[in-house]
């Protein structure tokens, strides 16, 4: 894990707080929206310098369980988006592991 989650009372870290700020274009229509869907939608429009900054915002472990969520809802979107996405998950995963090691 890159970093620990936060608590939803908690006040965001500043690593969440810039993920918002700099792919604000991620939900561009509802600034209040929370993690959760910045996270969603980084997820269904794969980019990979996008998914490697929430995966250091907010953490693998985040990134997976948003993941496993959407994958459980099956819908057009996700199956579209699940090689891609899934390719890029696993790479930010075995860089982190090498870099750890």
């Amino acid at each position: 894990m890159l970093t620990m989650p936060r608590q939803p009372d908690e006040t965001p870290p500043e690593s969440a707080i810039a993920f918002r700020t700099r792919h604000r274009s991620l939900v561009w229509s509802n600034p209040n929206a929370s993690d959760a869907l910045f996270i969603r939608h980084a997820l269904l429009q794969p980019r990979f310098t996008v998914l490697l900054d929430a995966a250091v915002a907010f953490g693998m472990d985040v990134l997976y369980a948003e993941w496993n969520s959407l994958l459980a809802d099956d819908g057009e979107e996700v199956r579209r988006a699940t090689p891609v996405t899934q390719r890029m998950l696993k790479n930010i995963q075995n860089g982190y592991e090498q870099t750890t090691s």
